[in-house]
């Protein structure tokens, strides 16, 4: 369980007193969430620090609640890119560490601000960097973990959870419908939500369906054909405030939602969910092997850990094979918030 409550995170200002951590994470809700057991490590490791993390301005609030966060160093990149520049403030820092990816882009845009340690994983384009050996198939929490082990940092890719924010849900006890992601190719079908959606109304449960911004047609049209009340779809022409979002998956039901952030702020929230998978496999990204989630997947018999174009503009035929009835099946059989979690054998 996690243990600190959520701090501000305001930007760097120049005036942090004593030394400072970089930690470039210039990426999404679920990246930053997968980051959390490594990032927790920094910490424990350099509690005389303070942790700058590099991402975009969204996600200071959800920067925040991860309780070892200090301040946001706010970026800007098109897509999952590099950023090209970060505006440091100050001295170099005493440590940068990039979890950001493995490449030059990367390496480059920390080494020039000339810290005095650069932790990052080895890449034949910078070989003047020690590190470890990059890996393919390796789950994203491992990833980063392996990487602070290496360097004389413990971290344990289990240590991922976040404090609930003392706040209350706008729909206490729903099972929480988030049908969007940021690619087509993880996008279950609208209509295939929407029937799922209606089955758990009928049966009693009270349903919601989430949408982040942009996303608020999609959301509307899976509550319209699941009949459900219009008060039912929550965000779409906004991302839901993030304490607002986190309150509503900390005490829901459940949650049923594809290979995207809601998923992992499930995860580390420890709410029940049914994460639906296709094109890249749940050994990369999936939540951890408890019976509070529950995976679907259904690959090609020779595929690898990423057959597919996680970012391609159609859903992943590995996707399309999961039914309405086993998503049923998958969110009925789900343990109800608070209970000790049992283990799984680990999805593939």
């Amino acid at each position: 369980m996690p243990s600190a409550r959520p701090r501000p995170c305001p930007p760097p200002d120049g005036h942090d007193p004593g030394p400072r951590i970089l930690v470039l994470r210039a990426l999404g809700l679920g990246d930053l969430l997968t980051a959390v057991p490594a990032l927790r490590a920094l910490r424990t490791a350099r509690p005389d620090h303070t942790l700058v993390l590099a991402a975009p301005r969204r996600l200071a609030e959800a920067a925040a609640a991860t309780g070892v966060v200090d301040r946001l160093l706010p970026t800007a990149a098109p897509g999952r890119e590099v950023p090209r520049t970060l505006d440091w403030p100050g001295p170099p820092p005493d440590l940068a560490v990039d979890l950001h990816g493995n490449g030059p882009a990367s390496h480059g845009l920390l080494r020039a601000l000339r810290p005095a340690r650069l932790f990052a994983y080895a890449h034949p384009a910078t070989p003047e960097l020690a590190g470890p050996d990059w890996r393919e198939d390796e789950h994203e929490r491992d990833r980063w973990c392996r990487l602070l082990t290496w360097y004389g940092l413990p971290a344990d890719p289990a240590d991922l959870g976040i404090a609930a924010p003392a706040l209350a849900s706008p729909a206490p006890g729903a099972v929480v419908v988030h049908p969007g992601a940021d690619a087509a190719a993880r996008c279950w079908p609208a209509e295939r939500f929407a029937a799922v959606a209606a089955a758990l109304h009928r049966a009693g449960h009270r349903v919601v369906v989430t949408a982040g911004k942009g996303e608020g047609p999609l959301a509307r049209r899976v509550a319209e054909q699941a009949r459900l009340p219009r008060a039912a779809v929550l965000g779409g022409a906004a991302d839901l405030p993030f304490a607002e979002l986190a309150a509503l998956v900390a005490q829901a039901r459940a949650v049923l939602v594809g290979d995207t952030g809601l998923a992992h702020l499930a995860s580390a929230l420890g709410t029940p969910s049914v994460v639906l998978f296709g094109p890249v496999a749940p050994r990369l990204w999936g939540p951890p092997g408890t019976d509070r989630h529950r995976v679907l997947w259904h690959p090609d018999p020779d595929d690898r850990p990423r057959p597919g174009d996680a970012h391609g503009d159609r859903p992943d035929d590995r996707l399309l094979r999961i039914t309405v009835d086993e998503v049923l099946a998958a969110v009925e059989a789900l343990p109800l918030p608070g209970r000790p979690p049992s283990v799984l054998a680990p999805a593939r």
